[in-house]
């Protein structure tokens, strides 16, 4: 719960760039309930500050496109003196941009020079510029690879963010979590989104058991095991990895090849299998690792991931389901997901709206939220109950 003795660094006002318009929406509503709630029964002195309540925190602003392409972002309203949180999906692909007279589909270059084209409309006016990006923007060029000359886009995306002004930037579930060496000096926090995922998988899979003996996690491969460690250790479950022995000494359509494929940990069958990774791209690790699995004897498998792109289309994971191959796929909905995904029976949409507006509030009043980025107590005192439910039902 939020101090009611912290004052807020300025009035809230939100950016909606190229997320889920609905999403924003939610987060807005979202904080001014709670503030709202607040305000009437009077538990927090700072509530008749301007702009501590208004009904709607989405500051009204415009982006318009040339022919030719560029862009250019304007305000329609003041933001001086605000506390302001530009909200953008890199990975939307819902919207177009004329060039040549064509339409092509915005890229994720396209949607990161807009966000710039905001920060620096803010910038000067804005009492605070702060960046909610859940997927890292070039998050995946870390590092360079073996004997390859390589630009680090990453590192040059955070000191350029920085240099413009940009107090705080907020990346959810970030593919390497080492990305904040890069500006110190900057306020980067990564949050993770494993709680709402767990307690939305149980509440969506009555029939699943977080126990040792009958349920397991597995990382699809070992540049993953991070994540998957993460979720063994909170959910007191074993841990399997997929290990890939790739022949470095060649690349096939960009990527090494992989010359064997080999399980570590201990035996799956009849387990329902939990397969953890950062992301969804093609999906064809994810199904490739549950067809491993089910070789193997696994019973129930679900694929969780905060970021679910399905870049190569559905079919495959339509077919792993009515095949029986998958149970379920678990995602976020902090980046875009079409119409036609939604409505997929195999895909459960975790909703993250109310942490963002958890985390928004406690920012702009300067709270420290280590305690809400880290959601390991939350995790352990939800199992607790579901044990306790369990323990229930079995009278």
């Amino acid at each position: 719960m939020q101090s009611p003795s912290l004052e807020p660094f300025g009035p809230i006002g939100i950016i909606a760039h190229t997320a889920n318009k609905t999403f924003v929406e939610k987060v807005s509503q979202i904080i001014f309930e709670k503030r709202s709630k607040r305000f009437e029964e009077q538990t927090n002195p700072f509530v008749d500050n301007p702009g501590y309540l208004r009904s709607d925190y989405i500051i009204d602003s415009s982006l318009i496109r040339f022919q030719t392409g560029e862009g250019k972002f304007g305000l329609r309203e003041s933001v001086r003196g605000h506390d302001i949180f530009i909200i953008t999906d890199v990975l939307s692909h819902n919207q177009n941009i004329p060039l040549s007279g064509e339409p092509h589909i915005a890229s994720p270059d396209d949607h990161y020079r807009d966000l710039l084209r905001i920060v620096t409309a803010c910038a000067g006016k804005a009492r605070r510029i702060n960046v909610i990006m859940p997927f890292m923007y070039e998050g995946l060029q870390v590092k360079k690879e073996m004997n390859e000359d390589e630009s680090l886009d990453c590192a040059a995306v955070l000191k350029q963010l920085y240099s413009l002004g940009v107090a705080n930037l907020i990346i959810f579930d970030p593919h390497d979590g080492r990305i904040d060496n890069a500006v110190p000096l900057m306020g980067i926090e990564m949050p993770k989104s494993a709680y709402k995922i767990i307690t939305t998988l149980v509440s969506k899979y009555s029939s699943i058991r977080l126990k040792p003996e009958s349920t397991m996690v597995v990382s699809p491969d070992e540049t993953g095991v991070n994540r998957a460690i993460f979720y063994s250790s909170m959910l007191n479950l074993p841990l399997g990895i997929f290990y890939r022995q790739r022949d470095y000494a060649i690349k096939v359509d960009g990527e090494h090849p992989i010359k064997e494929y080999k399980f570590l940990g201990d035996d799956v069958s009849g387990k329902d299998i939990l397969i953890i990774d950062d992301m969804i791209n093609s999906g064809k690790t994810m199904l490739l690792t549950a067809s491993k699995l089910k070789e193997r004897g696994a019973k129930d498998i679900y694929c969780i991931a905060p970021f679910g792109l399905f870049s190569s289309n559905f079919q495959g994971f339509d077919k792993a389901y009515e095949s029986g191959l998958i149970r379920g796929v678990v995602c976020t909905n902090l980046i875009y997901r079409p119409a036609e995904l939604l409505a997929k029976e195999w895909y459960v949409d975790v909703d993250m709206a109310p942490y963002v507006a958890r985390i928004i509030e406690g920012i702009n009043v300067d709270e420290s939220i280590g305690s809400l980025i880290n959601s390991n107590q939350r995790i352990t005192n939800f199992l607790e109950q579901v044990r306790i439910d369990e323990l229930f039902d079995m009278e």
